[in-house]
């Protein structure tokens, strides 16, 4: 497998004009994503050779744009009940915040889930309802798939998580829009 990325090096040239063209797809499928989401989650983890089952919430917020081609996000989380799952998996965040911005193709976000590093989404548009996202960090390269189902109001997530080569995760998340 071929890591990409790994300093975190914009692919498409600098974008630090407003003359750049943002895709209007992109910003829309994100802002077609703002909302409150019960997230209903299967975790499948090679090290504890178990599956999880939790539901967590997820809201997405669009923030006040710093730039006026760019498009700000603050995505944040927490567990509808008290989980095992966390106590058991200590380097899972139960709770917290990241914030991002579209550039280009690429989500540019403050930090990932699984650590507090800064980085970089490649993002690949599947069709008007589908994002494919790629990241790489620290040891880690992350495929998501993220759809919109039944006029925006349900998304479909899988997540496959590679540490040093190895599938170690494979989440699949059914989301249920509560509040737009």
């Amino acid at each position: 497998m071929v890591v990409f990325n790994q300093n975190n090096k914009f692919n498409s040239g600098e974008y630090d004009s407003p003359e750049i063209s943002i895709d209007s797809n992109l910003k829309r499928w994100f802002s077609r994503n703002i909302g409150l989401w019960k997230s209903n989650r299967s975790y499948f983890l090679e090290d504890a050779k178990k599956t999880y089952n939790i539901c967590m919430f997820i809201n997405i917020e669009a923030l006040e744009k710093k730039k006026e081609w760019e498009s700000h996000y603050r995505f944040t989380w927490y567990p509808e009940k008290k989980y095992s799952f966390f106590k058991e998996n200590p380097k899972y965040k139960e709770k917290g915040e990241m914030q991002a911005h579209i550039k280009g193709h690429q989500l540019i976000r403050e930090n990932f889930y699984l650590s507090n590093v800064d980085g970089i989404s490649n993002i690949k548009q599947v069709d008007e309802h589908e994002m494919i996202f790629e990241s790489s960090y620290e040891d880690w390269y992350i495929l998501e798939h993220t759809r919109l189902v039944d006029l925006d109001n349900y998304r479909f997530r899988v997540i496959y998580s590679w540490n040093k080569n190895k599938l170690k995760i494979v989440e699949n998340h059914h989301e249920i829009r509560i509040i737009t």
